[in-house]
């Protein structure tokens, strides 16, 4: 194939995307995800070049990927992964390797964590043999309480792993202070809070790793797909060996011998020369991404700056109709952590006490007449049948934790909502905030209410 050829297809890939045709939103009858991807024919025409290539494993979009990425978040590595859920397996088993010495985390060490949040921030601890050590949570940021952290600690403690929730960041600073202090791992999780800053410094930075997820609900997309970051050269090779099968070569797809003695290797009980290609450092996955994933990442990662502004755009948005409309009465509406500045993942509304509204029938309401919702993951996570036989420990009560799991639901502000999106949206929760109080609804409001 020419290179005439090749821009040719990719041209008419491009033209075919910006071409296709964009239903009108009709208030009632088009459904408003809570979560969505926005597209455009830069991210077409990347696909197509990286496919063109037919190089259907990680290629030279991975690699710029994963230098932009890490050069976009502030650290100095980046590994691609299939999932956020992934990086979060990646980077905690990091901190299991024999290479750390007797700084690695062993079975039965204690993690603090907490439980309020999406199953995959806790698992990797669990599937380590560790024990997870939860406490609980604010209302206002829907963040871990940083003050029952110093009474949590054991001598098994050896680690931190907590997320941001949904783009709001929880007091990073604060904890990345305390696990110092302690000697403790801390490990963020940024998968819904890509682009969010404490104290003017990005989150991630704070700890020795962090994730990101790419899935379409998230900041950027890939499809699926996600990636781990840190500064450390070792963790940086440790999270390649688990990516990578748990080998110890670090050679690229497609290369050999880069470090000229491919043959001259004697490690564990092999004998010496064994193929270090085939040489095998730690129990690990395959977990790579394709060159077609990464060169959608590549093209996204151009417009996370946008995106991001969109959803503080989005949330101060529905926050003024939402109190135009006086629902903070009946609602705790989210509250940034203080010195931070968010990259919202979504609008969590808190039912409060005393209001009469019942969360389910709520939800069940708003999504019948399209305003998608979703609660906050898993509420709490030692109430999941998943945890039934899972070692964990719980420190003091975790309230505020089921008061999320009863009665707290969120709302989108991602950037493919506009403003007649948002009016929908706060005029529907209103009305149907009223019917379930038993209050007439009059006038405009009506039309919400079919």
């Amino acid at each position: 194939m020419s290179d005439g050829q090749r821009s040719a297809i990719i041209q008419l890939a491009r033209e075919y995307f910006e071409n296709r045709p964009q239903p009108e939103f009709v208030p009632g009858v088009t459904y408003i995800p809570p979560s969505g991807k926005v597209m455009d024919a830069d991210d077409c025409a990347h696909l197509i070049d990286a496919s063109l290539d037919m190089w259907l494993t990680a290629g030279r979009f991975a690699d710029q990927f994963e230098e932009e990425l890490a050069a976009k978040f502030g650290r100095r590595y980046s590994k691609l992964t299939v999932s956020g859920s992934a990086a979060n397996l990646l980077a905690f088993a990091c901190l299991t390797s024999w290479k750390l010495g007797e700084k690695r985390i062993k079975p039965g060490d204690e993690v603090i964590t907490v439980a309020a949040g999406f199953p995959t921030t806790v698992t990797p601890i669990v599937q380590y043999g560790c024990i997870p050590v939860f406490v609980d949570v604010d209302l206002a940021t829907h963040n871990v309480d940083v003050d029952l952290l110093e009474a949590a600690i054991t001598d098994k403690t050896r680690a931190v792993m907590i997320a941001h929730s949904l783009g709001n960041p929880f007091d990073v600073a604060r904890v990345a202070a305390f696990c110092k202090q302690h000697k403790l791992y801390l490990i963020e999780d940024c998968c819904d809070a890509f682009g969010a800053y404490v104290q003017g410094q990005h989150v991630g930075t704070f700890g020795d790793v962090a994730t990101l997820s790419f899935y379409p609900a998230h900041h950027i997309t890939m499809g699926e797909g996600g990636a781990v970051l840190m500064n450390s050269p070792l963790l940086a090779k440790i999270a390649e060996s688990f990516r990578d099968w748990g080998r110890d070569c670090y050679c690229k797809p497609g290369l050999d011998n880069t470090c000229n003695k491919r043959f001259g290797w004697r490690l564990g009980q092999l004998p010496k020369g064994y193929d270090h290609k085939y040489t095998y450092s730690h129990v690990g996955y395959n977990l790579k991404v394709s060159d077609m994933q990464a060169a959608v990442g590549v093209s996204q990662l151009k417009k996370l700056d946008r995106f991001v502004q969109r959803r503080r755009e989005n949330f101060a948005g529905l926050e003024k109709r939402l109190r135009e409309r006086r629902l903070d009465e009946y609602y705790h509406l989210p509250e940034p952590t203080p010195g931070t500045e968010p990259s919202w993942f979504g609008y969590l509304l808190t039912v409060r006490d005393g209001s009469g509204i019942n969360r389910n029938d709520l939800v069940r309401t708003l999504e019948e007449r399209k305003v998608g919702t979703r609660l906050l993951f898993a509420g709490n996570l030692t109430k999941q049948p998943a945890f039934r036989d899972v070692e964990y420990r719980v420190h003091g009560t975790l309230t505020n934790t089921d008061k999320i799991m009863n009665d707290s639901f969120w709302i989108g502000v991602w950037p493919g909502i506009d403003g007649q999106r948002m009016d929908y949206m706060a005029d529907t929760l209103l009305a149907v905030t009223r019917e379930l109080r038993g209050e007439r609804v009059e006038g405009p409001l009506e039309q919400a209410a079919p």
